[in-house]
């Protein structure tokens, strides 16, 4: 609004009410100037006279536990009481300075027991639990997966997460976050209403660990170790050994219940010298199904050599059942001692920048993979293709690759979310966008040398609250709604030649949904992406 300059002659009855409404104006201008308001264009901000207001706090994201009603009860009341009568029957053993813990993870009835009489055998309060579980349901190779949320949710409330710690670790490539790592999730969640009951106020730091070498498993202890405190209590969450054809785990036949219990033991006497090594290696020998070894041996890994271990209870759901025929094993433990108190040293995050030289590599990667499946039809290794990764290569990225031939799309798969080293997301996306795009015939080995190969390596998706925070040709994007979802990499909108309106139909289109159907109700993860490729044939 533009005031005039004079004011019109209309009677001395007009003049109070006119200077009224003047000071009024002014007195909110200088509100609004005090407080950073902007005037005029959007791009000549107000300079700040007075110190900056605070900033705005993270927006509140929940996870619900989807173990409700399944794995424990829904109800508060119920799960309360069945909470209080597992710790009631659990011995009172107390240890001093528990620092760690091992327990297992199966459905209330089974495992909860066991892991009561390990909660019980410690009263100190922790300022910080971290939980870190195995991935049951989401293939992950060289990586551990946190969420970015602000609290878990089960019937007995919610959780905060210790945000701060988990946007540190996040700086380390092996850390990732991908979110439906951890929907369905039980390994972490079916700690949380024993930990709420016994622990009661604490911040949760939840971590799903993929299959990861050794390598990874001390890197990430190293991280850990470097980032925590002593008001921290660290979970390793695992069952321990799966007998039967469900598990396709039979090595005896008689005196089942000795001879789990024997497999079970020698485990632990690995883990009771906290010998990371040596219990990996007994797990790779005799092929014992303990399905949460990563996080036992990422423990390990952190723990002092002066830590002590205390084994708590072990049981199976063949003792239970009374039928060995399918079985598993349930065994808790402590560790008692510090945490290093020293000042931390934090860990190389490591280098994530591609080089123009990495970018050839992977390109050089793609091709020679394609031609690998076509010749021998299986997935090569780098090393068969004389190709070596290096660091920023092996960084846990999501990629797309897209095949051309003759300027016109041959094939384009990828990944959204990082699930495996970037290297070997190039190798698995290049095979699968010649071979497995259903939009095309698969590519023939006469082709390749008419193909170009682009390479799309994404950043981490991240939720956006409005389609209009969408920014055409530098985002990509994923849109979601009623179960279905397709998603849009940065370059399509440009290429297109696509406003964002034109952008959200074709892509509401490509779900399977109405044109309109991004207006409302959808869903949206936007990504950017580091875009190389060869030059057009």
């Amino acid at each position: 609004m533009k005031l005039r300059p004079n004011i019109p002659a209309a009677g001395k009855f007009l003049l109070f009410p006119v200077i009224i409404v003047l000071v009024v104006l002014a007195v909110v201008f200088l509100r609004d100037y005090k407080r950073g308001a902007t005037v005029g264009s959007e791009h000549q901000p107000v300079p700040q006279k007075k110190s900056l207001p605070e900033p705005a706090k993270p927006t509140k994201v929940v996870l619900d536990s989807a173990l409700a009603g399944r794995w424990y009860p829904a109800d508060a009341g119920r799960l309360t009481r069945q909470v209080e009568s597992f710790f009631a029957a659990a011995e009172a053993r107390n240890i001093d300075s528990v620092m760690a813990l091992i327990l297992p993870h199966a459905g209330y009835s089974y495992s909860a027991p066991t892991a009561a009489g390990a909660l019980k055998s410690t009263n100190k309060a922790y300022e910080r639990i971290i939980i870190i579980g195995p991935s049951h349901y989401v293939s992950m190779q060289e990586m551990l997966s946190i969420p970015r949320a602000t609290h878990y949710k089960t019937p007995l409330g919610k959780v905060a997460v210790d945000t701060g710690l988990v946007d540190a670790l996040l700086e380390y490539p092996i850390f990732q976050n991908v979110p439906h790592a951890h929907t369905h999730e039980h390994s972490v969640q079916i700690q949380l209403p024993l930990l709420q009951y016994r622990c009661k106020d604490f911040r949760l730091v939840p971590i799903v660990a993929g299959t990861c070498s050794l390598q990874t498993i001390e890197k990430a202890a190293k991280i850990l170790k470097g980032l925590i405190d002593g008001q921290t209590l660290v979970i390793a969450s695992s069952d321990f050994v799966h007998y039967g054809p469900n598990y396709g785990y039979v090595p005896f036949t008689e005196d089942v219940p000795g001879q789990i219990k024997n497999l079970d033991m020698q485990a632990y006497d690995y883990i009771a010298r906290l010998d990371c090594k040596g219990f990996l290696d007994y797990k790779n020998t005799t092929g014992a199904t303990i399905c949460g070894y990563v996080p036992i041996a990422i423990l390990l890994a952190m723990l002092p050599s002066s830590a002590v271990p205390h084994l708590i209870g072990h049981t199976t759901s063949g003792d239970i059942t009374g039928d060995f025929t399918n079985s598993v094993s349930y065994l808790s433990a402590a560790f008692s001692g510090k945490w290093p108190t020293e000042p931390k040293v934090r860990a190389n995050p490591g280098n994530r920048r591609l080089t123009r030289d990495d970018k050839n590599q992977l390109l050089t990667l793609a091709r020679r993979a394609i031609v690998y499946f076509l010749e021998n039809r299986k997935k090569p290794q780098p090393s068969d293709l004389n190709v070596t990764a290096t660091e920023a290569m092996e960084v846990p990225r999501a990629a797309f690759v897209t095949l051309q031939k003759q300027s016109r799309l041959r094939g384009c798969i990828g990944d959204i979310f990082p699930r495996q080293p970037l290297y070997e997301s190039v190798i698995v996306n290049a095979i699968n966008a010649a071979v497995n795009d259903r939009r095309f015939r698969p590519v023939s080995k006469d082709e390749c040398n008419a193909l170009t190969i682009e390479i799309s390596v994404l950043t981490a998706p991240e939720p956006v609250g409005s389609p209009n925070d969408i920014r055409i040709g530098i985002d990509g994007v994923v849109l979601s709604k009623d179960g279905r979802s397709a998603v849009f990499l940065p370059q399509v909108a440009p290429q297109q030649g696509w406003d964002l309106n034109q952008t959200l139909t074709q892509l509401s289109l490509k779900a399977q949904l109405p044109g309109d159907a991004w207006e409302k109700g959808a869903q949206f993860l936007t990504f950017q992406a580091v875009i190389f490729g060869e030059e057009e044939k």
